[in-house]
């Protein structure tokens, strides 16, 4: 299981990526002003960097309860990051459109717009993590396999 200093740097780096990512893409596809998708994606990011550290905390454990082991194959790294960005998406909608003025239907097209960006950013970020930092454990699996 990874620790919480390594936990900690897990989701700082992928809000700070992902906020550099989201930025300039966000201001281009919905022609706002990029100061306002930068408040909505730091405000965001502020939200998602704690709900990342409680989700994949969380996850980890069902998983080390119900499989003896956190390593995770295509299929649950797809449910991970699907479920992930379902629950952040329920928390921001009301954020974003309070704070843009827009219509909750706008404010969800917008934010299905950036969990989509999300979801296929959460799994490479993921994939290309746990390669950078694999857990030790991971690699006595894979030895006795």
């Amino acid at each position: 299981m990874r620790s919480t200093r390594d936990r900690i740097r897990h989701a700082i780096s992928f809000e700070l990526i992902g906020l550099a990512l989201i930025t300039p893409l966000g201001s281009f596809a919905f022609g706002m002003p990029a100061a306002d998708i930068g408040v909505v994606g730091i405000g965001s990011a502020t939200i998602a960097t704690g709900w990342n550290y409680l989700y994949n905390l969380g996850f980890d454990h069902l998983m080390q309860r119900l499989t003896g082991s956190t390593q995770k194959n295509t299929a649950i790294r797809v449910a991970h990051a699907v479920l992930f960005e379902l629950g952040l998406l329920i928390a921001l909608l009301p954020l974003i459109a309070w704070y843009l003025g827009v219509s909750l239907v706008h404010a969800l097209t917008m934010d299905v717009s950036f969990a989509a960006f999300y979801v296929v950013y959460a799994f490479v970020f993921n994939w290309a993590y746990d390669r950078i930092f694999p857990l030790p454990e991971w690699q006595r699996q894979t030895e006795a396999a």
